[in-house]
């Protein structure tokens, strides 16, 4: 699977070790930054994350600042993405199986480097059932066009 991978300064020592993770899973990382500690704008990394996975240049993504909550408000002003916020697995699957959930937002300062790869494993094999919750995503991607 292909993944963008984003974070603010804040996000950058998790999101790093997360996509050496992802690397050792045998996935494709596309890094959009940050790169460094150095103080910078949580935007500038959470809206390309998400503008790739809208336009199907990476099947998923994610986006690491401090609490993840900004991040996921900027990412899901991108028509088709379906960003959230994640802290324990159990949401991770079922924001995928029952959400079609494509970016997962996590807060650095607010979960460990364990939790965090639980939760991005769970997003990464959790696929989508379908069914009554197409429905309801159909609605969505409905209020994203007007």
């Amino acid at each position: 699977m292909r993944v963008a991978v984003g974070s603010d300064h804040a996000g950058f020592a998790l999101k790093a070790a997360l996509a050496d993770n992802l690397r050792e899973l045998g996935h494709e990382v596309l890094d959009l930054g940050c790169f460094s500690e150095e103080k910078v704008d949580y935007t500038d990394f959470a809206i390309p994350v998400a503008e790739t996975v809208a336009r199907g240049e990476t099947e998923r993504g994610l986006i690491v600042c401090g609490t993840g909550i900004g991040s996921c408000i900027a990412a899901n002003k991108v028509a088709g993405v379906r960003a959230a916020v994640l802290s324990e697995a159990y949401s991770a699957r079922m924001t995928r199986a029952h959400n079609d959930a494509n970016v997962l937002c996590l807060g650095a300062r607010v979960i460990g480097i364990d939790v965090a790869r639980e939760c991005l494993r769970a997003f990464l094999d959790t696929p989508f059932e379908g069914g009554r919750h197409a429905q309801r995503l159909s609605r969505i991607a409905e209020l994203e066009r007007r």
